[in-house]
This record gives structure tokens, sequence and C-alpha cells, in this order.
């Protein structure tokens, strides 16, 4: 994919990985409301494959699809954040039930039950369920979940001293041995679903159907299992 005098030929490379971004716009759309357009994350995905084309600088292999790929998430997660896609009042019940979380967890050495956080916010397990069925989509992890204000960007900081293999350093540091901590301390039935979804690429429904439950609670147990993982990562 390069021109006759050896320069990348970057509307080729759009070509190329145009599919990239559409696959990853509707994996991410499974966990985001009705409200959000799909063409607009595969527009701000478009971006985001751009600015990797323009950034990488190694072998443009399988190396890069995996580099682009992570330009591309990133690039859609920075437009939905701009964008305050998340109604106040769900934003307000999506924090309130992470600080509980945390509260609990504190009090009790070890990650509560549903039935604890409902307690602890006063209402049913019914009630509970609602309220995680409200927020689903709204809680995302964003690569500035591991670093402070005053830092580069995430991915620039992991990848810039590595030899042409950005996705190596990028499995090896922070990122991922965060995750896999975090992912690890996870309740069995969480854990599990988290594994079905992004190691396996199951959607909601064909989880629910391997669990026996419908997909609106596959929903609820992401929505708390994301919660957790976005409280032990801002705690590291």
């Amino acid at each position: 994919m390069y021109t006759t005098s050896g320069i990348i030929d970057k509307e080729q490379f759009l070509v190329e990985f145009t599919p990239l971004v559409k696959r990853i716009a509707r994996h991410m759309m499974v966990k985001l409301p009705p409200s959000v357009e799909v063409d607009d994350l595969i527009q701000a995905g478009m971006i985001g494959l751009l600015d990797a084309i323009n950034r990488y600088e190694g072998s443009y292999g399988r190396q890069f699809e995996s580099y682009a790929a992570q330009r591309i998430r990133g690039s859609i997660l920075d437009e939905l954040r701009e964008s305050d896609w998340l109604p106040r009042s769900l934003r307000k019940k999506m924090r309130q039930i992470e600080v509980t979380m945390r509260a609990l967890e504190q009090r009790l050495g070890c990650p509560p039950s549903e039935q604890e956080l409902a307690t602890e916010l006063n209402m049913t397990l019914d009630e509970y369920h609602e309220a995680l069925q409200e927020v689903c989509g709204g809680q995302l992890i964003y690569y500035e979940d591991f670093q402070e204000e005053d830092e580069g960007h995430f991915l620039d900081r992991l990848c810039s001293d590595f030899d042409n293999e950005p996705l190596e350093i990028l499995l090896d540091k922070k990122l991922r041995q965060s995750l896999v901590t975090a992912i690890e301390n996870l309740p069995p039935k969480e854990k599990m679903v988290m594994g079905m979804h992004y190691e396996q690429e199951m959607n909601l429904r064909e989880i629910g159907e391997v669990l026996g439950v419908s997909e609106s609670r596959v929903c609820q147990i992401h929505t708390q299992a994301i919660a957790r993982l976005r409280l032990q990562l801002r705690s590291l």
C-alpha cells in the first residue's frame, strides 16, 4: 500500500481498514444506549484510523492493525466523552452506585454482592437491577483512567520507546497487567460475562443464551462488572 515513490498511500489504507472501523463501532454499540448513532461512532473511528496511519512508524502488517484498533477505540471513546451522551440524572445514578460499591468493598474487604449493594442504596434487588439497566452503556473505561492530568496520551506514553512493535509494549505494560488483575478480582459470573464478551466476542444475546438469562440481565451484569473495574483501575 505504497505509491511508486515509496510514500504510504493513505487513501488505500483507509479503504483497507474501514471494515475494521465498522466492526469496532458496531461491537461498542452493544454497550451504548439507542440514542447513540453507529454512523457517528464510525466517523469518529475513521479519525482514529487516520491518526494511526500518520503516527505509526513500524512495519505495516498485523501489528499495525492491532495498533490501529487501539487508536480507533480511543477516538470513539473521546467522541462519546466530548458529546456527553449520558443524561446528567443517569450519570449521577452511576456515580452513586460506584461510590456505594467502593465504600462497601472497603468495609467488607471483598466485592459486595448485588443484594448488599441494593440494601446499602436503600433499594430492593429489583430496583437495583432496574438502576443498572438504566445506566447500561454508561460504564466506559477511558485510557485516561491510567494517567495523571499532566501526562501525555496513554498510548503514546506506553508505545514511544518500543522498537517498531507498539502492540507488544501495550500488552506488556500497565494496561494489560492492571486489567488482568482487576478482572481476576471480579465475582465469577461477572468475570465469565467479560470473558465471553471481550475474548470470545459474543454479543449480549448470545451470552444470555449460555447463562440462561435475558439479554437485559447480561447488560446489568456487564454494567456492574465495568463499575468494579473502574474503581480498581482508579485506585492503582
